[in-house]
């Protein structure tokens, strides 16, 4: 079991997917985690059992995530949530996304929780979207993410406890853990490693929600791969770059982000 190091496809928004997913397989990238968007892999006019050859074809192993913009709606940010529902577009998505993780022969969908605040809409959409995923044997990475009603890991914690679901597990973005929590980035790891499903990596700064590429923050990345690795013992977990503003710049991001990270990834075997 290992750590597998791999790159968001949001990162890649002026590339076309395929183009995007050869240039990560050839820059030695082993994990993708595909953002389902409207010009990615869209789930009502791509065929995911035959991306899911090409990415085996690639070497590269899929996380299907859910984050894209203004999938459901042109004119608002990641609305319907699941607690805003009303006519069913966002549970549709969750579970389309599920079927597609499927066919891809991924193992995780990663999702959030997105802006609302009622436990009960959220705890019974997620409870529905976990059955569905249990019954492919996949899993449900949980992010919480800064702004949304889950942003802490308290409240992770707070949502584990209304629903202990067996396939509800964490994705966790280190940067979001610097810039929110208290506690050292590799003690959050190490705390959460048997719920460890999905990893998002990106540099950060305290109590700013930006994106940064690394080296540009505060993150020490060196027991933070040290704790991830300790963490991948008992299961593949994949580590994807989330860079999406870097678009512009994308193949030379990737290249870089990569290299920094294999040589964080030496110094924290040094240091273990």
């Amino acid at each position: 079991m290992t750590l597998v190091l791999g790159y968001n496809t949001n990162g890649f928004a002026h590339h076309r997917l395929g183009d995007a997913l050869s240039v990560l397989s050839r820059l030695g990238y082993r994990a993708v985690g595909l953002t389902i968007d409207v010009h990615h892999a869209p789930l009502e006019s791509t065929d995911f059992k035959d991306l899911g050859a090409e990415l085996r074809r690639l070497k590269l192993l899929p996380v299907v995530e859910t984050g894209a913009r203004f999938y459901l709606d042109p004119s608002k940010k990641h609305r319907p949530t699941l607690m805003d529902d009303r006519d069913g577009k966002r549970m549709e998505f969750l579970l389309g996304c599920v079927d597609a993780a499927r066919r891809l022969g991924a193992p995780c969908v990663s999702l959030w929780s997105g802006a609302g605040d009622s436990w009960p809409r959220l705890v019974k959409g997620l409870a529905r979207v976990c059955d569905a995923a249990d019954g492919h044997g996949i899993d449900i990475g949980f992010e919480p993410e800064p702004g949304m009603f889950v942003s802490s890991m308290a409240q992770f914690d707070e949502l584990r406890r209304r629903l202990p679901h067996p396939r509800l597990g964490l994705t966790l973005d280190v940067g979001h853990a610097h810039c929110l929590e208290n506690e050292p980035v590799a003690a959050i790891i190490d705390r959460y490693a048997p719920l460890l499903r999905n990893v998002h990596l990106d540099d950060h700064r305290k109590g700013v929600h930006e994106h940064l590429f690394f080296g540009d923050g505060e993150i020490e990345f060196v027991p933070v791969l040290d704790a991830l690795r300790r963490a991948a013992k008992s299961r593949d977990i994949p580590a994807t770059v989330e860079l999406s503003r870097h678009s512009h710049d994308a193949v030379a991001t990737a290249k870089r982000a990569l290299s920094f990270l294999r040589a964080a990834s030496r110094g924290a075997t040094t240091s273990s």
